[in-house]
């Protein structure tokens, strides 16, 4: 790892905390690149991009409302830098781990991607309602915040990056976006059939699993009952 491809979409003079941020991001994404070229043979790095404001991807364009996201179709994890003040502002989630979560969870997307589930999920989306296409979109979350446990699992026994305090943050990270807390802050209620992206619970537990096992056979969140 190390020399990870890194784009932003425009030329832009960040300011001094933006940059720290993206030099951050760039070192969690060459970590990632290390843990999981060691785990799956021929392993394609993604792109991460960077912006501020608006960006188009192949997935469409996406403004910074969007939070950070992955596009399947070229391959790139899309970080907004204003993500990470939000966080620690208005979701009470701060910290380096709270942010190295968010970009592994992008990263388990991408290995998604490349195991042929995201594939399969498209396929899916033509089949089925909305609500029952939304419990998949639940259990393809879920495994991308294991995938992210696997990757801090990995990477504490090649570098020790993490310290005490660290896991702790991540799953604040984790709650602090589980779709039953976000509905609650913005409706005041909770609405189960529209989540996307599951529980708070549920978010917390699968990434802890993955930190726990190590082993990526362990995160069968489709064929999981109960979740």
């Amino acid at each position: 790892g190390g020399g990870s491809p890194t784009e932003t979409s425009v030329p832009y003079e960040g300011t001094a905390k933006e940059n720290e941020l993206a030099a951050f991001s760039s070192t969690i994404l060459a970590n990632t690149e290390d843990v999981w070229g060691g785990l799956i043979d021929n392993y394609r790095e993604p792109t991460l991009v960077l912006f501020t404001g608006s960006v188009a991807s192949a997935c469409g364009s996406a403004s910074s409302a969007t939070g950070p996201f992955y596009c399947p179709g070229d391959e790139k994890l899309y970080l907004d830098l204003s993500f990470f003040d939000d966080m620690a502002r208005k979701m009470n989630a701060p910290g380096d781990f709270a942010q190295a979560y968010v970009i592994a969870h992008e990263v388990g997307h991408h290995i998604q991607n490349l195991m042929g589930i995201t594939d399969q999920m498209q396929k899916l989306r033509g089949q089925m309602s909305k609500t029952e296409y939304n419990q998949y979109s639940v259990r393809l979350e879920l495994q991308a915040d294991f995938l992210a446990g696997v990757w801090a699992h990995h990477s504490q026994q090649m570098t020790r990056m993490m310290e005490a305090g660290d896991l702790q943050e991540a799953l604040n990270a984790a709650y602090a976006i589980g779709d039953d807390r976000l509905q609650k802050q913005s409706t005041g209620r909770v609405v189960p059939d529209s989540f996307t992206h599951g529980t708070s619970e549920q978010r917390m537990r699968w990434f802890k699993k993955g930190f726990e096992t190590g082993d990526i056979r362990q995160g069968d969140t489709f064929n999981a009952n109960p979740l």
